[in-house]
């Protein structure tokens, strides 16, 4: 029912293109931010692999179709048109991993109105999601200052799309997991120990460290914050010994008490033991843990809910109509018309300066030739870029480059402008 997860609206669209005969007319559509999210400044592409997923496979099957006779959604003349649905277009579009700023084309779709109108809900469900979650991943990883992060939320999200926040955290610099299936469907490395429920369990602290060490070993992580954090550290190093291989503290002043256990662990000779601290952690609480002595942080409600942005604040826009430009002109929703070939400028250092945007004309030898739009998909069929574009590891690297190749003001936490500014150039 995949291809029911859509708005109705592209139906009753779809039904009157038909009728009118524009349906066939050749369009383009582009995926952008208008503008980031309050206090960002970069996005980062996630989701891609499962949007082009979704445009080769998305089919109008007979059940999905009988809803809609049923429902009285379509037509009979536009219900048997959706029984031979297949998207047949191209598609360019950023691979995972990569940043993007206000204007940056994301996904550009050319096929035919009728073809490409169906996609906009399910494309941007994905992307909105997904690079939510990714943007804010980001931020966290800036703000670790190359701690080591684990991904804890999925009881704060919906069970499929926690799966998909897992990877996309792991994409944007995450270490693991705690989600297993996520480590099933995408090879993100999963960890995790015990909550404070097994220690609950047992008769006293003691017994329940002494079970945890008989059962995984004294490279453990045990969770030291049930009753008193002194005490539960002097146990810990009791039972386990001081190669004890971590501790976790998961609430109260996080800085003060990583401190204090740093003290207490190097003197209880447990010196090469771990630090692991969670607790509501976003990348402010991150930020302010700098210089504290953390090993390893856990975030769980933040990065999933895109820590405060639950959506990228994407859209889906109808740019070009028979190779004439076409624009939105409404208050605070103008969009600029016309298809996007894009230029991403760089310093000779390196770091990015400028996300050029040119339709209607060529590109200069001056702007540069680094462009971060690929041909992913090509009369509805994988381009030999796209996997390349949507593995995990490749992602994974790539979103790390691009994160060094921002100004150091694009990787501040604090409100300001983008990373790097959008110009838009066409015919003078």
């Amino acid at each position: 029912m995949l291809a029911l997860a859509t708005d109705r609206y592209e139906l009753t669209m779809l039904q009157a293109a038909l009728a009118d005969g524009t349906a066939a007319r050749p369009c383009v559509f582009e995926v952008f931010a208008r503008r980031l999210p309050d206090g960002r400044r970069f996005g980062v592409v996630a989701g891609q692999h499962r949007v082009l997923q979704v445009l080769r496979e998305l089919r109008w099957g007979a059940a999905e179709v009988d809803v809609l006779r049923r429902g009285h959604v379509v037509d009979e003349a536009t219900a048997t048109w959706l029984e031979g649905y297949r998207f047949d277009g191209d598609v360019d579009g950023y691979a995972d991993g990569e940043l993007f700023v206000p204007g940056s084309p994301l996904l550009t779709v050319r096929a035919s109105f009728g073809v490409a109108v169906l996609l906009e809900t399910l494309v941007l469900s994905i992307l909105n999601h997904d690079c939510a979650v990714a943007g804010a991943a980001a931020r966290m990883v800036v703000a670790a200052e190359d701690r080591p992060l684990i991904e804890m939320g999925s009881r704060r999200a919906h069970e499929d799309a926690a799966v998909d926040a897992a990877r996309a955290a792991h994409l944007a610099g995450f270490a693991s997991t705690s989600n297993l299936a996520a480590g099933a469907r995408y090879g993100v490395p999963t960890a995790g120990t015990s909550a404070h429920a097994f220690t609950l369990l047992h008769d006293d602290e003691r017994s329940a460290f002494v079970s945890q060490v008989a059962a995984h070993g004294v490279g453990t992580t045990l969770l030291v914050d049930t009753y008193d954090i002194a005490e539960g550290i002097r146990t810990a190093v009791e039972v386990a010994g001081p190669d004890l291989g971590a501790i976790r503290i998961d609430s109260g002043d996080l800085a003060y008490h990583a401190r204090f256990a740093r003290r207490l662990l190097d003197e209880l000779g447990a010196t090469g033991t771990r630090i692991v601290v969670s607790g509501d952690l976003d990348e402010h609480g991150i930020a302010r843990l700098s210089g504290a002595p953390v090993d390893a942080m856990g975030v769980g409600t933040s990065v999933v809910t895109g820590s405060g942005a639950p959506s990228a604040g994407l859209v889906y826009k109808l740019v070009e109509v028979d190779g004439r430009p076409v624009a939105k002109r409404s208050t605070g929703k103008a969009t600029p018309g016309g298809a996007h070939t894009v230029v991403r400028r760089h310093r000779a250092s390196g770091v990015a300066t400028e996300e050029l945007l040119l339709s209607g004309v060529e590109a200069d030898p001056q702007d540069g030739d680094a462009s971060p739009s690929l041909p992913l998909l090509r009369g509805g069929r994988a381009s030999a870029g796209s996997a390349d574009a949507t593995d995990l590891a490749a992602s994974r690297a790539r979103a790390a480059d691009r994160l060094r190749r921002l100004p150091w003001e694009g990787l501040s936490l604090t409100a300001g402008e983008p990373a790097f500014p959008t110009t838009y150039r066409g015919p003078s």
